[in-house]
């Protein structure tokens, strides 16, 4: 017997070798549903945890990718099971999919943890779909091969090339300004999303698909995959092959995470000019494996790593163009004097490896480091009396005109508020004034929406203008754009600064310096902090009140506290 094929080895066993009772149900019940001996004896066990469903946009093509795990499984001897895990899809799901992270990562470390599995492929995609089932892999510690979802097409209106979200936000602005007709815009509506996938800009979904590769938890290069293409589906085959081997082999996320991996997560997310999203989901994760990461990472390595990715938020370009022009193994190779090279890779490899073959086949899509969108720093890290512990503004998104900027607050206590003033003419509001949003944190709202992207009101879209200083509690969309400053901790509904603050106070904004400072005396902030009363509840029971008794401040990841650290891969102690 070849030693690293060893059946006694596998999990799986457990449940399946003894001559006993109970693990007689157990085959006899696999039997019942028409499998054999032949079927699962003596063979990994895949865990196929699949998130697909009719409400989740991005994955609509799932039903497809997982016969070809399937196929990929047998194909290197393996037993594939599907099981069917919470499907988070951002378009349709309200308040936020990011509510329900640490659900659908609890789910995921359980479901791979009370069942005979031995190793897994992960199908997930759309924005928070990808660190919850990593999060939840890297606490079961089970064998995981990531397969992203891929974005969609390359989407085109009339002679010009559309990404979602980043351009549906530029062309309602335009909407709203009068510039566009109701026929116009309804055509864009019927052609924006041009296939299953995700958004094919550089939002969440994209920038988390890069940091799973970054990680270790893909095949190299399956982070810019089209979601339709052929290449796709031979992924999705080669993913099933893959979690086999990983069976046999035993690598556990454990084995291949360690603090350079995280390095060359944050470095990815820097030089992609990814979602700040990203930012909570890379401390999640670290928190899962033991390893802290911090804001203050983040920021010293914004000050050293280049923006490369011509992708639109930041950039020109779509991810259809980013996987043409050599995708992100072709990017690495600017960065490998700043990038951890000897990082595992699921395959058994290293980063270092992963790029042998890489190269850069359009040099404006993909940068060379001679020749960055940005020279660096295109996500930064403020702090100041208005965010204690720190607030995040993606200031290559940005036309880089209002990062040094003072003005006057327009204070809006609430989402509800917001809707209900901020397009009404009668609104003291000019250009250079700051539009403020409170409680829209991890506890407010409830959920830590993408609400950060506060609307230019109406009055002044007429007047030209297309960006303000925009600062809020809240996260915003990988694909939204604009001088707006994010996960402002601690929240407001927690007591942070940013709840004391009224319409007339006068901001200010300093990137350069990394400084965000509400301009009132510190005796001020204290008269203003004893006399605040707390927000009502959102709610007295069920998951909402655990999520909101429990989860974690931005700058800590937004996990629940008793799921940070913790005993990775406890296995059931029942037989």
């Amino acid at each position: 017997m070849n030693p690293t094929k060893d059946p006694s080895k596998l999990r799986s066993q457990r449940w399946f070798a003894p001559d006993d009772l109970r693990s007689f149900g157990h085959r006899s019940r696999l039997k019942g549903m028409g499998f054999d001996d032949q079927d699962f004896r003596d063979k990994p066990i895949i865990g196929v945890l699949n998130t697909w469903s009719e409400m989740n946009t991005c994955h609509s093509h799932f039903q497809e990718r997982v016969k070809e795990v399937k196929r990929g499984v047998l194909q290197a001897g393996g037993f594939p099971v599907e099981i069917p895990v919470m499907s988070l899809g951002e378009m349709l799901m309200k308040p936020t999919t990011m509510l329900y992270r640490n659900l659908l990562a609890m789910e995921t470390e359980e479901v791979l943890r009370c069942h005979p599995i031995d190793a897994a492929v992960l199908l997930g995609g759309c924005d928070k779909t990808v660190p919850a089932m990593l999060m939840g892999a890297i606490s079961a510690d089970i064998p995981s091969v990531f397969l992203p979802a891929g974005p969609m097409l390359n989407a085109y209106w009339r002679d010009n090339t559309l990404g979602s979200g980043t351009d549906a936000w530029k062309y309602w602005a335009e909407r709203c300004a009068g510039n566009l007709c109701e026929e116009q815009w309804q055509e864009i509506e019927n052609c924006i999303a041009r296939s299953a996938g995700t958004c094919m800009t550089m939002g969440t979904a994209s920038t988390m698909a890069c940091i799973a590769e970054a990680l270790g938890f893909t095949l190299p290069g399956a982070s810019s995959i089209p979601a339709v293409v052929s290449e796709h589906s031979r992924l999705a085959v080669a993913s099933g092959r893959l979690a086999v081997e990983s069976a046999w082999t035993n690598r556990k996320p454990s084995s291949l995470l360690t603090q350079g991996s995280f390095i060359n997560a944050m470095i990815t997310q820097l030089t992609i000019g990814g979602s700040t999203n990203a930012i909570v989901h890379i401390i999640a994760m670290a928190g899962r494996a033991g390893i802290r990461i911090t804001l203050e990472d983040f920021d010293t390595w914004s000050r050293k790593v280049p923006i490369l990715a011509n992708i639109r938020p930041s950039g020109k370009f779509l991810m259809e163009d980013f996987h043409r022009a050599g995708g992100l193994r072709s990017l690495w190779t600017q960065l490998t004097d700043l990038l951890d090279l000897s990082g595992r890779q699921i395959n058994g490899k290293t980063l270092g490896d992963s790029l042998d073959q890489a190269r850069i086949i359009h040099q404006d899509v993909i940068r060379l480091r001679s020749n960055p969108i940005v020279e660096h720093a295109g996500t930064c890290v403020l702090k100041g009396n208005l965010s204690p512990n720190g607030c995040v503004i993606k200031s290559s998104a940005t036309d880089g005109q209002l990062l040094e900027h003072r003005g006057p607050a327009v204070v809006f206590e609430n989402y509800p508020d917001l809707k209900k003033r901020i397009h009404d003419p009668e609104l003291d509001v000019t250009p250079d004034s700051v539009l403020v949003l409170k409680d829209a944190g991890p506890s407010g709202a409830p959920g830590f929406p993408e609400w950060g992207m506060l609307p230019i009101p109406e009055k002044l879209l007429k007047q030209g203008v297309r960006d303000m200083v925009r600062i809020s509690d809240a996260r915003m969309s990988g694909t939204s754009y604009g001088t707006c400053v994010l996960h402002v901790s601690p929240e407001s509904r927690l007591g942070g600064p940013l709840a004391w603050v009224k319409t007339g106070d006068v901001i200010e904004l300093n990137v350069p310096a990394r400084r965000i400072t509400l301009l009132i005396s510190d005796e001020e902030l204290q008269a203003r902090k004893k006399d605040w009363v707390p927000p009502r509840e959102h709610a007295s029971r069920g998951y909402t009140w655990l999520y909101t008794k429990h989860v974690t401040q931005a700058d800590r990841g937004c996990d629940f506290d008793f799921l940070e650290g913790g005993d990775y891969g406890k296995e059931p102690d029942i037989f």
